[in-house]
């Protein structure tokens, strides 16, 4: 047998003993030198476990089936902890990244706190980069990696700690992203910076707004619903503005998300600001009310309104109808934020045939009212009303001694038909 074939054959014995935990045949071997601590295998890794590459290159397709990974990362991938302490007795090097990833960082994106303990104690760095750019705390994005968490942290890593790559993520980013309340929770009383922007200029509380929307399943996650809540009592910037001069606000806006819309209003969100397009929150929610099918609509649109949200100028009325035919409710908010409006003939052509046949006695009383006579008494009284508190309408009609019923009626709470 040539010695090419016999390396080759206590490699494959090494690897089964490894991938067996037969910790006691791995020392044998290594007692011996036939083979190095350090040696490199290819194994399946169809998930990415033990790779990590660099963002906006391309690899082809075969390559991502298979990670090189030394018999470190083995061990801390199937959680062999006898293996992994007789190849740190051995010298194995603990921050090797065959496949861009160190032992640290899979230990951490498989929870496994006795292998983090364990690394640490044997000199893990707790601040190293994957080639990704993902420090360890950026691997601990589940509730179950929490305890590892705080033993990066006890061990020195830094809870604000950017990733080394174009997204610029600190560790909170990233937990937000992931809706992990009692991780938001966590690194805040770490030292977390609460309003940290990553590259885009984007702060945890705008992160939270934007991912509350589960956009394929289109659900909205009370996680993020906390979270937000969380973000906000400990002083989190509401009016905070991206690169594209959006504020959370504009996010959950663009998610039709009553919630975080009432709750960024109720502290302090600015209704009017405009993005870098000029488009304020309101006309996001109406950008967005066709294909957010499990929405509330017509709350969103009366919350900002009842907030001194600027309405739709009335020559581009018909526009509305364009995004809103199949929601009745809300062009009757909406047409009642004023105090009269005159329709055009785009009004009917902005409504499909079948919608309006569908929703008749509503739209016949939209177009009844909308003509050259004046609203009712009624109406215009309400619009007095709403004109003198402005955008304190919210706070101040609650207020008033006047019955429930009437109260609705200012806040421009539907009622299926227009008077």
């Amino acid at each position: 047998m040539t010695r090419a074939s016999a390396a080759k054959l206590v490699k494959k014995a090494f690897l089964e003993a490894l991938e067996s935990n037969d910790y006691r045949t791995l020392e044998e071997f290594l007692i011996q030198k036939q083979i190095d601590v350090d040696t490199v295998f290819e194994v399946e890794d169809e998930n990415l476990l033990l790779a990590s590459y660099k963002q906006g290159y391309w690899m082809p397709s075969y390559k991502l089936q298979r990670s090189w990974a030394t018999a470190l990362h083995i061990s801390v991938l199937n959680g062999h902890l006898e293996s992994l302490k007789v190849l740190l007795k051995y010298k194995a090097t603990v921050n090797c990244r065959p496949n861009g990833k160190a032992p640290i960082h899979i230990a951490c994106e498989q929870a496994n706190l006795d292998c983090v303990n364990i690394l640490c104690s044997h000199g893990a760095k707790p601040n190293c980069y994957s080639l990704s750019g993902l420090a360890p705390l950026h691997f601990c994005s589940t509730k179950m990696s929490m305890p590892c968490a705080h033993q990066l942290i006890w061990k020195g890593a830094d809870v604000n700690i950017k990733t080394n790559n174009q997204d610029e993520e600190t560790p909170l980013h990233t937990v937000v992203r992931s809706g992990i309340p009692e991780m938001v929770a966590f690194y805040i009383e770490q030292g977390a910076a609460i309003n940290a922007v990553n590259a885009h200029r984007e702060t945890p509380l705008a992160y939270a707004t934007y991912w509350a929307l589960n956009g394929k399943e289109q659900t909205y996650s009370p996680d993020h619903h906390l979270i937000c809540r969380m973000l906000l009592d400990y002083k989190a910037e509401v009016n905070s503005r991206d690169e594209d001069f959006r504020t959370p606000l504009h996010k959950a806006a663009w998610n039709c998300d009553h919630v975080l819309i009432d709750m960024l209003l109720d502290a302090g969100a600015e209704p009017n600001v405009m993005d870098d397009n000029g488009c304020a929150p309101l006309q996001y929610v109406l950008k967005v009310t066709q294909v957010r099918a499990s929405a509330q609509h017509e709350i969103c649109y009366q919350l900002l309104l009842n907030h001194g949200a600027a309405r739709i100028y009335p020559p581009q009325f018909h526009k509305v109808l364009q995004s809103c035919y199949s929601y009745p409710k809300v062009v009757e908010v909406i047409v009642n934020s004023y105090e009269h409006i005159k329709r055009t003939t785009k009004w009917r052509a902005a409504i499909p045939d079948d919608i309006y046949e569908l929703y008749k006695d509503f739209y016949e009383s939209l177009f009844e009212v909308c003509g050259n006579t004046p609203r009712s008494l009624k109406h215009l009284a309400r619009c007095a009303v709403r004109r003198t508190m402005f955008n304190k309408c919210h706070k101040g009609i609650p207020l008033l001694r006047i019955p429930v019923s009437l109260k609705k009626y200012l806040l421009l709470e539907p009622e299926g038909i227009i008077y």
